[in-house]
């Protein structure tokens, strides 16, 4: 993959915002402190646990892909499991940075989905794990971190086995991290928001084939995991989804 292939995409009505390339992700990382505040929202603590996961989730995806050397990575422990974390310092750098930018979007409610999308060689996508998540504004209670912990524990667990269901990509395959919104933010709200540029990304040719994963829904969180495959009648999506011996 070259650097090029490293960019985060947001999505709304048909027109998607890329962020900065590989090249400026640091700029993107100087903006965002993910250091919890004594005096942190509901929202905030929640926001922090669940990026905290979403970073472990998306290598967890990447690695299990196997689209990078095994050296790439390192093992750790994080949930009270043996994850992987990237050890490639621009492999971690674009999870992390990319993650961290959705902080006060997440926080505020604005995003629907973040998406780890892989596609072939002409840009059309091959496979999609899409996080569906819901952080409920009038939630005001204590936020028990045990008990969400626990609850995302179970979608890293599902991950590890969900290889079975998911595709063999092709040699030439690149991937984003990809967030969804429900309402685009003002670019006077929020420093976040001018780190996004306009690009173009292809869709689906035919809707797509959906294998649900995991969900959970707390009061503080709702959250689903599911693939997308591309759908059996889209025969331009099969031929391009040529397994790897």
């Amino acid at each position: 993959m070259t650097d090029q292939s490293f960019g985060s995409f947001l999505e709304l009505g048909g027109i998607t915002f890329c962020s900065w390339q590989i090249s400026r992700v640091k700029n993107i990382k100087a903006v965002r402190s993910m250091e919890r505040k004594d005096d942190e929202s509901p929202q905030g603590q929640i926001t922090h646990i669940l990026l905290d996961f979403l970073e472990v989730a998306i290598t967890s995806v990447v690695f299990h892909k196997g689209i990078y050397p095994s050296g790439a990575f390192e093992r750790r422990r994080y949930m009270n499991l043996v994850v992987h974390k990237a050890k490639h310092p621009e492999l971690h750098d674009y999870i992390h940075s990319a993650v961290n930018g959705l902080f006060s979007f997440v926080e505020k409610g604005l995003v629907d989905r973040v998406a780890v999308i892989f596609f072939g060689s002409d840009g059309t996508p091959l496979e999609r794990y899409i996080f569906k998540l819901q952080v409920n504004q009038a939630y005001g209670s204590k936020v028990d971190e045990n008990d969400l912990v626990f609850s995302l524990r179970s979608f890293l667990v599902k991950l590890s086995v969900s290889k079975a269901v998911s595709s063999l990509l092709p040699k030439d395959c690149r991937w984003e991290i990809t967030a969804y919104f429900r309402a685009l933010p003002q670019a006077s709200a929020s420093k976040d928001s001018e780190l996004w540029i306009p690009t173009d990304t292809k869709q689906w040719h035919q809707p797509p084939l959906i294998t649900p994963v995991k969900s959970m829904n707390s009061e503080p969180l709702g959250l689903q995991l599911y693939l997308e495959h591309h759908s059996l009648s889209d025969p331009k999506g099969q031929s391009e989804a040529v397994h790897v011996s």
